[in-house]
């Protein structure tokens, strides 16, 4: 019998039972569906953190305190850290180093007031983060000489105090009490980092009226530096000058652990990665299982099938048919079934993706081995669950095939 008689006796044979073939198929359906359904929400998982990382600015390295297990003295960042790293001598990779505090404080404006993270810092922190203004400006060298009264709002910050269509530059606010003019609203960033919510003044002020803790010798506290790599390239050679830079300056001995931690952008995003990819593996292998189920349910059909048709294989046999053309026909046939449920599962799934992925403002990504690994998996589920039900029947004896009833 050639192939394609082949293929249309098995096609027939599915289709002479239309109910008991799709009950057969629709544990495929559900695990490809599944499958494709949570690795494309994963992977647009993990594409949406890694835009949203990466565009909160370019070649950021975090600094910030970490206390050793056997430290004697608090892990400190003060200004002077941040003045050593902003020295080209020192640490030459670096193009901008912006220090920072950060607190809560109740803001108001006329009836409407609440609680926003306010962080001081200095005329380059805009730059370092991308944060690009809706409305006038960002702070400058100026306003942190003079000690400025001035604040920046993030955008949902300026509609809750101000509402979407008002003109909130040179209007005043009062941080914790104290008044401030606002001189810029930033556009909406989204993303990780939830600067939306932020307001941002100069960090003289917010350390001599708001954040005003200093160490033993008298030096203003920092919550943490950001910094920026001149290149991409030079992000690795920029953390390990960093460092360098901070041993010095915190007296450190050469077994001495750091007293604080540099995370680059390149680490978030790997770890992220990490994460996410961990997690998709896990869902994926949870849907996996309801495959396993499917394949089970292919074997369970089939070997009622070869039950059925017992007399058919004995005629089929006696009539000269080798037991490689038997086990082939029931190959195809269990095969047919499982790719024919990966199609409608890959349909489903796709859809399935699309419409979670809008609801949760997520996007879908289905890739090509996505589809690959489910049409792969699908077919070796039928090769697999269908070999027992073939080889089964291929090793029936035919006189006892043709006594069957």
């Amino acid at each position: 019998m050639s192939l394609i008689e082949t293929l249309r006796t098995a096609l027939s044979a599915i289709l002479s039972n239309k109910l008991r073939a799709a009950l057969t198929m629709l544990g495929i359906v559900i695990g490809v569906a599944a499958v494709i359904t949570l690795s494309g929400l994963g992977e647009g998982v993990t594409a949406s953190i890694t835009e949203q990382i990466e565009g909160v600015g370019s070649n950021i390295i975090m600094v910030s305190p970490r206390q050793p297990r056997d430290a004697t003295r608090p892990a400190e960042l003060t200004n002077a850290d941040a003045a050593a790293l902003a020295n080209p001598l020192n640490a030459p990779s670096l193009s901008a180093v912006a220090p920072q505090v950060s607190f809560m404080a109740t803001v108001v404006r006329g009836p409407d007031s609440n609680s926003y993270t306010v962080v001081g810092s200095n005329e380059w922190l805009d730059e370092i983060m991308g944060i690009d203004a809706a409305m006038g400006g960002f702070l400058t060298a100026r306003d942190l000489a003079e000690t400025a009264r001035v604040a920046v709002l993030g955008w949902d910050a300026y509609e809750e105090l101000f509402g979407a269509d008002a003109y909130p530059i040179q209007s005043a606010i009062t941080i914790d009490g104290a008044r401030y003019t606002v001189v810029g609203v930033a556009e909406r960033q989204g993303g990780l980092m939830g600067t939306d919510r932020n307001l941002w003044i100069p960090l003289t002020t917010a350390q001599s009226r708001h954040y005003t803790a200093r160490t033993l010798s008298g030096d203003h506290k920092l919550t943490m530096i950001l910094a920026q790599a001149a290149t991409q390239g030079q992000a690795g050679q920029a953390s390990a000058e960093i460092s360098a830079v901070l041993r010095r300056q915190h007296r450190l001995g050469e077994g001495d652990a750091n007293d604080f931690q540099v995370t680059a952008q390149e680490d978030i995003l790997n770890m992220a990665s990490t994460v996410t990819g961990t997690l998709t593996l896990f869902l994926g292998a949870i849907a996996g299982i309801s495959l396993l189920v499917g394949g089970i349910g292919i074997m369970n059909i089939m070997l009622v099938t070869v039950t059925e048709r017992t007399r058919e294989i004995g005629i089929r046999k006696a009539i000269g048919a080798p037991p490689a053309a038997i086990l082939v026909q029931f190959m195809i046939e269990a095969l047919l079934l499982t790719l024919l449920g990966g199609a409608i599962g890959l349909a489903l799934g796709w859809q399935a993706a699309t419409l979670l992925g809008r609801a949760l403002e997520v996007p879908a990504v289905i890739t090509p081995q996505v589809v690959a690994l489910a049409a792969g998996v699908s077919a070796l589920v039928g090769l697999v669950f269908g070999t027992y039900p073939a080889a089964r029947a291929a090793q029936l004896n035919p006189i006892e095939a043709l006594r069957h009833e």
